[in-house]
């Protein structure tokens, strides 16, 4: 497997040990993870605080031109809204963990030239799908249902 993808997996273990939801996200820019980031919505009663929003956070104010050589790497399909972060840094690559769970709009991504690659993890899928059955009100919450 992918040492990126493992270490957005060991993000996404880290929320759920904290009680959260199993999301987890690296960005890596010139072949090293410059942030990683886990759903902390539950932890800091975020609105916002997605895998992939929390690690962008924690990257700090980067320079544009580092994004537009960065992947971001996340064990689940990105939402709109970290979709959306995605296209306002001009990250161009993103690598998803699974779709099966949640589908985000890859698509969308796609053609607004975000190179997006889905690998179907099992773990990946195995953490959220455990996840849902266990707490369905708080998935349907993170996810605006």
């Amino acid at each position: 497997m992918d040492e990126f993808l493992e270490a957005a997996i060991e993000e996404a273990k880290k929320g759920l040990t904290e009680g959260g939801i199993p999301i987890g996200s690296v960005l890596v820019i010139d072949g090293r993870i410059v942030s990683r980031g886990h759903n902390r919505r539950v932890q800091k009663g975020s609105a916002v605080l997605h895998a992939e929003m929390d690690c962008l956070e924690n990257a700090g104010r980067l320079k544009a031109s580092d994004y537009r050589r960065g992947t971001l790497y996340s064990t689940l399909s990105p939402c709109d809204m970290c979709s959306g972060a995605v296209l306002l840094y001009g990250i161009p690559k993103v690598i998803i963990g699974e779709n099966r769970t949640f589908l985000g709009p890859e698509d969308y991504l796609r053609s607004r030239g975000v190179q997006t690659i889905v690998v179907n993890n099992r773990e990946c899928c195995q953490l959220m799908k455990k996840f849902i059955n266990e707490h369905p009100e708080l998935w349907n919450e993170d996810i605006g249902r």
